[in-house]
């Protein structure tokens, strides 16, 4: 089970109003709660991980990929003021920059467009490129670089052109 099969399952049983989900497979045991109100989505990922090879535990520590851009909720509830809030699709590390020595990937006042990077979120070692769905202008960022976020967290503040 991979980073995406959780999102979609988190997504599916956020919809379902389900109350509890609770599965196993493998090494992976996933938990997902939902409280009374079903916006609001409580996960426990618990991860038993069973004991590997040197050779493969080496291996993926040296192999990080990108993902390809994962979707962003977009929460169009702070209409009386036009202002647009982007939301974690993920659980996972927050981060600004592609690496330390590079440049942010946007700064408050910056004007993004459809596709373009906002951030990157690593989890499970892997970095999952954040874009902009919405054109505009970033009123605000929302976490510090290097935070961890939990799914649904708000990330950006965007004017929308």
């Amino acid at each position: 089970m991979d980073i995406k099969d959780i999102q979609h399952l988190i997504k599916f049983v956020a919809k379902s109003g389900v109350q509890e989900v609770k599965l196993e497979v493998e090494d992976v045991k996933i938990t997902i709660k939902t409280g009374s109100n079903p916006q609001k989505v409580e996960k426990d990922i618990v991860h038993q991980i069973q004991t590997i090879p040197a050779h493969e535990a080496v291996h993926s520590q040296v192999a990080t990929s990108i993902e390809t851009p994962t979707p962003i909720p977009v929460d169009k509830t702070d209409s009386e003021n036009g202002l647009i809030t982007i939301k974690s699709p993920i659980i996972g590390t927050f981060y600004r920059k592609a690496a330390p020595d590079k440049p942010a990937f946007v700064e408050v006042g910056d004007t993004v467009k459809d596709g373009d990077v906002l951030c990157v979120i690593e989890a499970m070692k892997l970095f999952n490129e954040i874009e902009s769905e919405i054109s505009g202008t970033i009123v605000k960022i929302l976490v510090d670089d290097a935070s961890p976020v939990e799914f649904d967290q708000p990330l950006f503040v965007i004017n929308p052109s």
